[in-house]
């Protein structure tokens, strides 16, 4: 049995310089799980894969080495918009970091290679595309030539992006290991990413050729994120979403939807009922909305993308070209108005939330036409021609495959923090949590999600499920559920007729039971294996390799679905809040938590007078984690302030002075 988590982080050897490091540029005493074996494997020479959730500080692992190291550490990211806040947020911790990327003029780029050449920079970030300009390349072969300023690290962000295994394939990352291979001396190479199976695990491996590497799988649960899942026809999902906004006035929060049309509605109807909420007499905080999509001219999406990183507007909805490039950790809520594509976009999309580590709420909404309209633009999605006629039909399988699992979390009634972990192979995160010790959370769930906190009954469904199973059978797997399903109920459709569906020995066979409840029958059947549904815009049903069981015994047979009686409330819990609970959890200033929580909201006010006068975004000053830190502990010098979390000796020098004021200020009118 391998050593946990635990145990490699206290056996890994991390030079003193390292720690150093993480003091001076980040306000950090010690590294977070994981963090310590990445850094020690690439200090010491060997490449590296870190498997992280959101949140858990994957780019330490490469920026702490990047200083250690000298020279310059390139970092391949395929997000362009997020490179500019990658490297302000850098430079107001004290580095030296760089971008080179289409959004620079070519006398720009010509400026950054130079000032790089010459070893002005730590580290560089380059979109994957960058690597194949034969210019770049004669820039790195020299800079890691004798006499040049070092390469020592090649870091891969999102390298899940190498595989067609996984929901985010980019063939230009296939050029990556090649471009490494004409380097006249072969750095370190260390790959990062927060989502990726066991299958994409050996692949990022194999595709960047990394040579024995040190590989640290932290675990994917984000236990701060509650995940809700509720089935909500189209028209009514427009007013269940300004429902919730309203419900969570003040905080952040990102609402996803499948199209450009889709955003552009929504983004408006948010906006009139929010506006009409304004004139109300007693009125509070009115959130702010925006919106993002690739159809949008490029300077209204900066603008708007801008404005959501500095918190002037509230709500962003947004289709995914709003994507990974988002750096704002104080993101409240994240709500999907249609099922993504995959589980794997689910969880990068959805955790954007809460990359503070404070609680935060995914509330994912769905029908069934979310899968319809998926299924048509998987169909639609043109053909890279980069790729080989076998590659790109293994996409389109691999694409209708991640749906399928998708469209089963959806539907599942067991714990659906469970359901991811799961999905992701880390079955054991939650062992031993929750009743029963059964599973993943044992056999209590994990009792922050919809699922667990929601109370079922039990029903038996064994007779409706014997009837889909010998209709399908009996008709040849030719047919989609919702024909099957308005078959067996009676239906007399032109359709039903065409197809003589009406002349099948469990035609009507379940008139009594609604349409929709024969489509819940059905939708599990499928997802226990006893019948499989065809990919395709129109996925036919077929008996799966379960089926024998049901139509060779039915006397023995038993099926039952939970029935939801009462849906739990979504939990929420604002800075404030967490002040207030947490407020004798450490033994300070227990007897003040309300003083606490007033000092939050005035040093919140001075977080973002501060990063206005800069251009920055406010947590690029602190974050609400170091501001909930400062109310508790309340430093009165600069030695006192170094040990605040998230405060490093570059940040101290810049807004010590006015942290230190307003917090004596302050104590002084509280007397």
């Amino acid at each position: 049995m391998g050593d946990t988590q635990a145990e490699k982080d206290a056996g890994a050897a991390v030079p003193a310089e390292a720690l150093q490091a993480l003091r001076s540029y980040f306000g950090y005493d010690s590294f977070r799980p994981g963090q310590a074996p990445l850094v020690s494997a690439i200090l010491s020479g060997r490449d590296a894969l870190g498997v992280m959730p959101t949140g858990a500080g994957k780019s330490v692992c490469y920026q702490v080495p990047a200083f250690v190291m000298g020279g310059l550490t390139l970092v391949v990211s395929p997000l362009v918009s997020l490179m500019g806040d990658q490297v302000r947020a850098l430079k107001a911790a004290g580095a030296r970091p760089s971008y080179l990327n289409s959004t620079l003029t070519p006398g720009q780029q010509r400026t950054v290679l130079r000032r790089a050449a010459e070893g002005w920079y730590q580290i560089m970030y380059v979109a994957p595309e960058r690597l194949e300009d034969e210019r770049f390349l004669e820039f790195a072969r020299a800079a890691a030539s004798p006499g040049g300023v070092g390469i020592p690290l090649v870091a891969v962000d999102e390298a899940h992006c190498v595989s067609q295994w996984g929901q985010d394939f980019r063939p230009s990352y296939l050029g990556i290991a090649d471009f490494v291979a004409k380097l006249p001396h072969r750095p370190v190479m260390a790959a990062f990413t927060a989502t990726a199976t066991g299958r994409v695990r050996d692949d990022i491996e194999e595709m960047l050729r990394l040579r024995s590497p040190e590989v640290v799988v932290t675990g994917f649960d984000r236990p701060n994120l509650y995940f809700g899942v509720e089935e909500v026809p189209d028209a009514r999902k427009g007013e269940r979403i300004l429902s919730f906004v309203r419900e969570h006035a003040g905080e952040s929060g990102i609402v996803y939807c499948a199209t450009r049309k889709a955003t552009d509605e929504l983004a408006a109807f948010l906006g009139e009922g929010l506006a009409a909420d304004a004139g109300g007499a007693g009125a509070g905080h009115v959130p702010v909305v925006g919106r993002y999509h690739a159809g949008m001219p490029l300077e209204e999406r900066r603008r708007n993308r801008d404005a959501f990183v500095e918190d002037r507007i509230d709500v962003m909805v947004a289709t995914n070209a709003f994507g990974m490039g988002i750096d704002k950790p104080n993101v409240r809520y994240v709500v999907h108005n249609n099922a993504p594509e995959s589980i794997e976009a689910y969880y990068q999309e959805a955790g954007r939330a809460g990359r503070d580590g404070d609680a935060a709420t995914c509330l994912l909404l769905w029908s069934g036409n979310d899968f319809r309209l998926r299924r048509f633009l998987i169909d639609r999605t043109p053909a890279d021609e980069r790729l080989a006629p076998d590659q790109r039909e293994f996409g389109v399988r691999n694409r209708y495959r991640l749906l399928d699992q998708m469209q089963g979390y959806c539907e599942t009634t067991g714990c659906l923090r469970a359901y991811i972990l799961h999905y992701f192979g880390d079955d054991a995160a939650g062992a031993g949590r929750g009743a029963g010790g059964a599973g993943a959370f044992g056999g209590g769930g994990c009792g922050r999600c919809s699922n667990c906190l929601t109370e079922f009954a039990v029903e038996d469904v064994s007779g409706p499920a014997l009837s889909a199973l010998r209709f399908v059978s009996e008709t040849g797997g030719r047919f989609g559920k919702s024909l099957v399903a308005d078959a067996l109920h009676g239906s007399a459709s032109e359709r039903v007729r065409q197809w003589r569906l009406d002349e099948a020995a469990d035609y009507g066979a379940l008139a009594d039971v609604p349409v929709g409840r024969i489509k819940d029958v059905i939708g599990q059947l499928v997802g226990r294996g006893y019948l499989e549904q065809g990919q395709g815009r129109f996925p036919v049903l077929s008996l799966g390799p379960r089926a024998a069981e049901a139509l060779d015994d039915p006397a023995g047979f038993s099926f039952s679905l939970k029935r939801r009686e009462r849906r739990a409330a979504l939990l929420r819990r604002r800075a404030t809040d967490l002040l207030r609970s947490e407020g004798g959890s450490r033994g300070t200033r227990a007897e003040r938590p309300g003083d606490d929580a007033d000092l939050f909201e005035r040093l919140r006010t001075l977080r973002m007078d501060l990063a206005c006068e800069r251009g920055w975004a406010p947590y690029m000053v602190c974050s609400d984690k170091t501001l909930r830190d400062l109310c508790r502990r309340r430093p009165h010098s600069t030695d006192e302030l170094l040990e605040i979390q998230g405060i490093g000796e570059k940040k101290a020098s810049s807004f010590g002075d006015a942290l230190l004021s307003a917090i004596a200020a302050f104590e002084a009118e509280k007397g």
